[in-house]
């Protein structure tokens, strides 16, 4: 960004002069204009110091918005445009309130794009890593109905649900993932630093080493020789994963393993019907056609496997066969999503019996995550209490057999 200063004519003929903040001569120009004043000339001034405007770019690239921002961004926006608020001053408001600095340059970038004739949607369609194609087609069905601040409003609902549902399940693995953790550097400490200390008294004393101490010698050799190996396998490993899981085929078979894992698979297999069914529902409240609103699903269902059947029913939709039958056709969608789609596609209350199918997969999730958190426990348990039980008999199965050598 940098300062420029212009001079111009207003309404009444008089001349002007002033000073804008913009990121080149046309932005300026335009914000000029959109003050009612003809520009004769402008000529910037000053640009951020030391390359200010370089670190500036760098940083807003790497600025990242949360959720809670996004939420509070949509509902400012809603409440402005209940209170009839022009959206020109609308995101003049949004640009000085929001403390998010990607939002705050994405609302002058979307403000300064509807003052040259662009579409609301169409302009926030330019920042695809913030506002998702979910969020977008509802701002699009919104500005096409006139009804964009009550499609607000669900958009907001969503967005909250989303967060919860998100939350909930990270809230259930974030237990395991530290004891596993833990679990992990405490085996790597004993087997490095306790087991070769012990194995050098036995060795001195003469004794047999039982299996489990030449299980933990080998283990510790193999580290202590081969740790270049086995760092570099690892670490090859975890990107090359990363790498694969960004393909079409590693993502379809990465999400398909995790509807297929026991506990973790029906919780994933509940939320992604939660989400299908309350996006489902709330499009339809907004008036997108049916074929626009299952597009929309596609993209927004965040599951390779399912989206990937989504998308073979949704041809099957496309010839006219309606939604329940080629959805009864489809892997992953439970027949409780099948039979409510039915009963509402008879008595033409779908978008009724889509919000009740979500209200229960909410209720399916939580429950879910309660369970899956009460049986991880138990499991850990198990897994810390072999761990402990097999360094316990590799230290002290020798011990044992060195008291009897020192009667």
């Amino acid at each position: 960004m940098a300062n420029y200063s212009y001079q111009g004519i207003n309404e009444s003929g008089m001349s002007v002069s002033g000073t804008v903040e913009a990121e080149s001569v046309g932005m300026a120009e335009n914000m000029v204009l959109a003050r009612g004043h003809i520009p004769s000339k402008v000529t910037a001034t000053t640009k951020a110091a030391g390359g200010g405007s370089f670190f500036s770019r760098i940083e807003n690239s790497l600025a990242t918005v949360k959720v809670s921002d996004l939420i509070l961004f949509t509902k400012q926006f809603r409440s402005m445009m209940q209170a009839g608020v022009p959206i020109i001053r609308l995101l003049q408001v949004l640009e000085n309130q929001t403390q998010n600095k990607k939002l705050k340059n994405i609302a002058a970038t979307v403000s300064q794009d509807i003052k040259t004739g662009s579409t609301l949607h169409n302009a926030m369609k330019k920042h695809p890593s913030v506002f998702e194609p979910l969020y977008l087609s509802m701002i699009n069905a919104g500005e096409v109905s006139g009804t964009l601040p009550e499609v607000l409003n669900r958009l907001i609902n969503i967005v909250e649900h989303e967060a919860k549902v998100k939350s909930e399940i990270k809230a259930a693995l974030q237990y395991p993932i530290i004891v596993l953790i833990a679990l992990g550097v405490a085996f790597i400490v004993l087997l490095t630093f306790v087991i070769p200390k012990f194995a050098t008294i036995f060795a001195k004393a003469g004794l047999v080493l039982p299996l489990p101490t030449k299980i933990a010698m080998i283990m510790y050799a193999g580290l202590s020789n081969y740790w270049y190996i086995i760092l570099a396998g690892v670490v090859g490993l975890i990107v090359g994963l990363r790498l694969y899981f960004k393909t079409p085929l590693g993502r379809y078979n990465r999400d398909a393993f995790l509807l297929w894992m026991p506990l973790f698979g029906p919780l994933f297999q509940k939320a992604a019907m939660s989400r299908f069914a309350s996006i489902f529902s709330i499009l339809q409240a907004s008036g997108v056609p049916v074929m626009q609103a299952l597009e929309v699903l596609a993209g927004t269902i965040d599951n390779a496997a399912i989206t990937k059947e989504f998308d073979r029913v949704r041809i099957l939709i496309q010839e006219g066969q309606g939604i329940a039958g080629p959805l009864g056709t489809a892997k992953y969608f439970t027949p409780m999503v099948v039979d409510m789609v039915a009963i509402g596609e008879e008595s033409g209350t779908i978008e009724e019996m889509l919000r009740q199918i979500a209200v229960h997969y909410d209720d399916e999730v939580a429950y879910a995550v309660k369970r899956l958190s009460d049986m991880i426990g138990p499991i850990l348990m198990v897994g810390l209490a072999g761990v402990v039980g097999f360094f316990a008999l590799a230290i002290y199965m020798p011990m044992w057999d060195l008291t009897k050598l020192a009667k």
